[in-house]
C-alpha cells in the first residue's frame, strides 16, 4: 500500500517535512538557498505530494521557500501546516494556543504560501517542558481551539483538521466533535509512548504521521540510528540506519505517514527509497521488539 488518505486527499505514504529547510535550530535563513530550492524541487519529481511545514519554521522561512520553489502548485499536492506555537528573536519556542492567534497563524501560512486553501492545518498542543511530550487535556482551551479549527475548515480556509502532540483524550474529545484527518505525534522505534493514540488512529481510519521517526533532531545521540538491530540490518541489506528505521515506521501500520526532513537532494533520494524496501518478517520481529 503505497497511499492513504489525508483527509479529503490521497497522498504518497512518504512525503516531506520541511522543518530542516531553515537554519540552524529551525531558525532564520537556510545556509545553502539555492540547495534548499532544490531539495523542494527534487521532492516533487520524485512523486512526493505531500509536504509538511509550519509558518513558524524559520520563522516564515520554510514557507517562503516552498512558494518560490512550488508556485504555482502541483494540483496533487498537500500543504499540511500547524499551528499554536511561535518564536521570538532568541529561537526559543512558544506557545501560541488562544484562538485568536490559531486563526491569524492559518491566515498568515495562507498568505506567505500564496494559496487560497491548505489540505490540512494541524492544532500544535503545547504542554510541560518537553516540546514533543503530548500535554494534558485542558478542556475549555481545547474546546475552543476546535471551534476556530472547525470554523476555518467550515469557510473553506483548510481541508482538514489535525492534532499534534496529543493525547488519547484530546482524540477522543475532538472525534465527538468533527471529523480529523491527521495526527502528529512523537513516535519511533524506541519511543513508542503514543502506540494508543495511533492505535485509535487506526481504529477511525485517521492518517498518523509520526514526528521524530529517526530519534529527536534536538538530541546529543540517537538511540535509534545507533540501536545495534537498526545497525545490524543496514549493514546486512547494504541500506542506511536511517532506511532501516523509516522502512520499519512504515510497517507498523497503513496509515502512517511519513514526512522525513533534509536539506540535501542526496539525503532526500535516500529517503525516498524507503518506498521500496520491503523488511522480511525475522527482520520485522526483531525490530518490533527493539523498544
Amino acid at each position: 500500500m503505497d497511499s492513504f488518505s489525508l483527509g479529503t486527499h490521497t497522498v504518497g505514504r512518504v512525503g516531506f517535512g520541511a522543518m530542516q529547510l531553515p537554519g540552524p535550530g529551525v531558525f532564520g535563513p537556510p545556509r545553502d538557498h539555492e540547495q534548499a530550492i532544490a531539495v523542494l524541487r527534487r521532492a516533487v519529481e520524485l512523486g512526493i505530494n505531500h509536504i509538511d511545514t509550519a509558518q513558524f519554521y524559520g520563522p516564515n522561512v520554510a514557507n517562503e521557500l516552498i512558494r518560490e520553489a512550488l508556485h504555482p502548485y502541483p494540483a496533487d499536492l498537500a500543504l499540511v501546516s500547524k499551528v499554536g506555537g511561535k518564536r521570538d528573536d532568541q529561537a526559543n519556542w512558544l506557545p501560541a494556543q488562544q484562538p485568536d492567534e490559531l486563526r491569524a497563524d492559518i491566515e498568515q501560512n495562507l498568505t506567505t504560501l500564496r494559496t487560497d486553501r491548505l489540505a490540512a492545518v494541524n492544532l500544535r498542543v503545547f504542554g510541560g517542558h518537553d516540546p514533543s511530550a503530548p500535554a494534558e487535556v485542558d478542556r475549555e482551551l481545547f474546546d475552543r481551539q476546535l471551534t476556530a479549527m472547525i470554523k476555518a475548515r467550515d469557510e473553506g480556509l483548510i481541508d482538514g483538521i489535525g492534532l499534534s502532540s496529543v493525547t488519547v483524550d484530546h482524540l477522543r474529545i475532538a472525534l465527538d466533535r468533527t471529523e480529523i484527518a491527521c495526527v502528529q505525534n512523537a513516535y519511533n522505534l524506541v519511543d513508542r509512548t503514543s502506540q494508543p493514540v495511533l492505535d485509535l488512529c487506526i481504529e477511525h481510519d485517521i492518517a498518523f504521521v509520526p514526528f521524530f521517526p529517526l530519534g529527536s533532531g534536538f538530541a546529543a545521540d540517537n538511540p535509534v540510528l545507533g540501536h545495534p538491530a537498526v545497525v545490524r540490518e543496514a549493514t546486512k541489506f547494504g541500506r542506511t540506519p536511517a532506511q532501516i528505521a523509516l522502512a520499519w515506521t512504515l510497517s507498523v501500520a497503513p496509515n502512517v505517514l511519513l514526512i522525513p526532513g533534509t536539506s540535501s537532494v542526496a539525503h532526500l533520494e535516500e529517503n525516498i527509497e524507503v518506498r521500496d524496501i520491503t523488511l522480511d518478517d525475522d527482520v520485522k520481529t526483531e525490530l518490533d521488539d527493539a523498544a
